[in-house]
């Protein structure tokens, strides 16, 4: 049987594969700073005194599963959002070299993240919420007020209304600095790796590289645009009633200083480094195996 052409959804396929495995593999690193981010000190919560104290308390009521909650949201939102991201911003940024061949190659592909990244999340929003909040059901509560991402879905909109599930889309929106300045600066030094070997443009390098490449643009990124996570993240749980990112930013500032728009940094680097470096290492495999579709 003749395997078809797929070559023009490689982007598609091997940002799907890379969301796919990257979940599997780093979501407790996802539930803990999402909990450290959220975290003003409030009583409702449980306060942990470390991310090991934190793995100790979940793991010893809950089991290993509890720090799984919050997966299937994430395994869809990661995923679909990596997937359409690689192939839209692919598409986009070849669209914009042919009409604006004269500008800045990492103007163009910043330009290009931004604008893939808000349609997506315009897509993906409620998917985001509903991971947020099924991660921020504690241990210590008596009950669960969700049963699972339909629940969470059913009874936002049921309490809150349809645009309940878009609480936290401005800065969701605004968050697309993240991607866009993480794919720009792997595009640039992957675009510069293949120069510097003589190589053409899109090349497959070795995997070193792509390690390498992918673990400095996400540091570069995570760090340079983590408040706005913090900020999605407690606008977006349903134990508080955060409202308004500049609300919520001048109370995070006035109760935790300027450093409380970095609260769960550490662990964001933590958990983001190994799964971008997974991410980008699948996408680029899987990419070349879809490739050779064509000469099939």
């Amino acid at each position: 049987m003749k395997i078809p052409d797929l070559t023009n959804y490689e982007h598609l396929i091997g940002g799907l594969c890379g969301g796919v495995t990257s979940t599997v593999v780093c979501h407790p690193f996802d539930l803990l700073k999402i909990r450290f981010s959220a975290n003003e000190g409030s009583s409702l919560r449980p306060q942990y005194s470390s991310y090991a104290d934190a793995v100790r308390k979940i793991v010893r009521v809950e089991g290993v599963r509890g720090l799984y909650q919050g997966w299937t949201p994430s395994l869809i939102g990661a995923s679909l959002s990596w997937g359409l991201y690689f192939q839209w911003y692919n598409s986009l940024r070849t669209k914009i070299y042919e009409n604006f061949s004269t500008g800045s190659k990492l103007a163009n592909n910043l330009i290009s993240g931004c604008i893939s990244g808000s349609a997506i999340m315009c897509i993906t929003n409620p998917i985001w919420l509903t991971k947020t909040r099924l991660c921020l059901q504690y241990e210590n509560q008596q009950s669960k007020k969700y049963a699972g991402m339909m629940d969470c879905l059913k009874k936002t909109v049921k309490q809150e209304g349809f645009f309940g599930l878009y609480r936290g889309f401005v800065t969701g929106v605004i968050g697309t600095t993240h991607g866009a300045v993480q794919i720009a600066a792997y595009s640039w030094i992957i675009d510069k790796r293949c120069q510097s070997q003589g190589l053409p443009k899109d090349s497959f390098l070795s995997q070193t590289d792509y390690v390498i490449a992918s673990s400095t643009s996400k540091v570069l990124a995570t760090t340079i645009t983590f408040p706005y996570q913090v900020l999605r993240t407690r606008m977006q749980d349903h134990n508080t009633d955060s409202r308004g990112v500049w609300k919520t930013t001048l109370k995070t500032i006035h109760n935790e200083g300027i450093g409380g728009l970095w609260k769960g940094c550490l662990i964001a680097n933590v958990r983001q480094l190994p799964a971008a470096v997974v991410t980008f290492l699948t996408y680029e495999n899987v990419k070349r195996l879809v490739g050779m579709t064509k000469q099939i």
